[in-house]
């Protein structure tokens, strides 16, 4: 199932939008869904790394090098 939702945006956003679906070929329909994607999988993310941290400093893993140890 498949819902339309109507969106306003700006007049430049519109033309920035406009003008890189005709650079690429591709529908605006289809960059906007591919752009809400990523903002919703990078919130998700952010969320879960937010949760994490805290936990994550007090095991002793601070910076990269310290998850590469614990997880070989």
């Amino acid at each position: 199932m498949r819902t339309v939702l109507s969106v306003s945006l700006p007049n430049n956003m519109a033309a920035e939008l406009e003008a890189f679906a005709r650079a690429t070929g591709r529908n605006k329909s289809d960059i906007v869904k591919e752009s809400l994607a990523v903002f919703l999988w990078e919130t998700k993310f952010r969320n879960i790394k937010r949760q994490l941290v805290p936990r994550a400093k007090a095991a002793g893993v601070i910076a990269e090098e310290d998850v590469f140890k614990a997880v070989s």
